[in-house]
């Protein structure tokens, strides 16, 4: 039986490669490019083998792969639509360092571990137990993992204008981009419900990641968290929070 999750990203992203890079930057009020360049950033600077889940339509995964031109870049998702628009990019960019991989995040599995995992978008949806297991053996000793979503604002203001923002999106963006009619009415009922900031928290600490932090994001509409992988022995803070 197929994943209720899996069958949500599905039916969210149907037919929406074409316009995803265009409209990623629309549905978070042009703040998708800078969360990104957070992520990257974050990517130590001696990374040889980074693993990019839910890469989408390779955005993240190639500018590391850039980046890092003597390294390799693995980038992951389930949707063949966008995998086919990632490999088409890198093609076009000449970018020979990255491959792109048709794989659940939650079951990726490859013969060499990694520097760095990273990931945008995808807790919201992801079985968390499963993926932060997988990640831990994914990644080598002291490796580092940097993940992003969406978080509901706490404030009430701005979660007011987070919610007129998605009407807005809801009657003027569905009219401009029908393919995205079932994300503009769905999406924010998943973020208002997701509980996956403090889950992955306790779920990292429990599968043996140190040295965890957070960054909320624009007064709380997303949030950026890292975490080590390292020996029991060299543990230190669980966990810091930066605004």
């Amino acid at each position: 039986m197929t994943d209720p999750r899996q069958e949500l990203v599905q039916r969210l992203f149907r037919r929406t490669g074409a316009t995803y890079d265009v409209m990623v930057k629309v549905g978070t009020f042009g703040c998708d490019p800078v969360w990104k360049k957070k992520i990257l950033a974050r990517v130590p600077s001696d990374s040889r083998r980074v693993l990019d889940l839910a890469c989408g339509t390779g955005i993240v995964t190639l500018a590391i792969a850039r980046r890092f031109p003597q390294g390799r870049v693995i980038g992951v998702d389930i949707t063949e639509e966008y995998l086919d628009i990632a490999r088409e990019k890198a093609e076009r960019g000449k970018v020979a360092n990255a491959e792109f991989v048709h794989r659940r995040a939650e079951e990726a599995f490859f013969d060499e571990p990694f520097d760095c995992i990273t990931a945008s978008y995808l807790p919201k949806y992801a079985d968390l137990k499963t993926l932060a297991q997988n990640m831990k053996r994914l990644l080598k000793e002291n490796g580092v993992l940097v993940m992003h979503d969406f978080t509901y604002p706490s404030n009430r203001f701005v979660a007011s204008l987070w919610e007129f923002y998605f009407k807005l999106l809801r009657t003027v963006g569905s009219r401009m981009y029908p393919n995205w009619r079932t994300i503009f009415h769905e999406l924010p009922e998943v973020v208002r419900n997701t509980t996956w900031l403090p889950d992955l928290i306790a779920l990292l600490r429990e599968s043996g990641f140190t040295h965890i932090t957070v960054e909320r994001l624009i007064v709380g509409s997303a949030a950026i968290v890292t975490a080590r992988n390292v020996r029991s022995t060299d543990r230190g803070p669980g966990e810091s929070r930066r605004n």
